[in-house]
């Protein structure tokens, strides 16, 4: 485990589109197997019935009360104690998709990411570090256009309905005001290279 056997927990938050995914998965690949542990909030939406609807009654998957916020935070505290967590893993509502069985082992460093890790009162008083990924809003834009037309199956219209509607003011509303909370702000509008050195760099001193 970590220095005195204490893990470091890491927060990650940015805008929809900002890069976290792919962000994380280089960090990822700068530690050894067992040092560090990725909690994603993705795995901790409600069920889609359940989903809140907007004045259109189209479901809203872009607001806190669409995530088990305390579910989220039991997890993160049941693995800096050090048990292992299982969660079913979250398909994007994609129904040609069959959900996995995912295992959470306790480990030096736990980065929780999400949009709203930095909102969730519960969860971010559990963090030791709190890192932004920020970009352009065009970019955001972009990048869920491409995500959800690949993953999602959603048409544009539909894209650009939600990013309207629910993406952008929940953006302004909840995330962006975060930032200045943030420890570390790391800007992805070209690349991340630099921040994610540094990041990688501070965490292994913490092992």
């Amino acid at each position: 485990m970590s220095k005195a056997d204490k893990p470091y927990n890491v927060g990650i938050t940015g805008g929809s589109g900002s890069g976290k995914t792919l962000f994380l998965n280089e960090l990822k690949k700068t530690f050894q197997n067992g040092q560090l542990c990725v909690l994603s909030q993705d795995n901790y939406y409600i069920p889609r019935e359940e989903q809140p609807i907007d004045d259109m009654g189209v479901q809203n998957f872009d607001t806190p009360d669409s995530i088990n916020q305390h579910e989220f935070a039991r997890d993160v505290r049941l693995l800096k104690n050090g048990q292992t967590i299982k969660r079913k893993e979250y398909t994007s509502n994609n129904p040609n998709v069959a959900p996995k069985d995912l295992i959470f082992k306790p480990a030096p460093i736990i980065v929780v990411e999400g949009i709203f890790v930095f909102y969730l009162k519960e969860l971010v008083s559990l963090l030791d570090l709190k890192v932004f990924i920020d970009a352009d809003d065009f970019l955001m834009l972009k990048r869920r256009i491409m995500r959800d037309a690949t993953e999602r199956g959603y048409d544009l219209e539909d894209v650009l309905y939600r990013f309207d509607n629910h993406v952008a003011p929940t953006f302004r509303q909840h995330i962006e005001p975060m930032k200045r909370e943030a420890d570390l702000i790391i800007p992805n509008n070209n690349n991340f290279n630099k921040g994610l050195g540094v990041l990688s760099e501070y965490l292994k001193s913490k092992i």
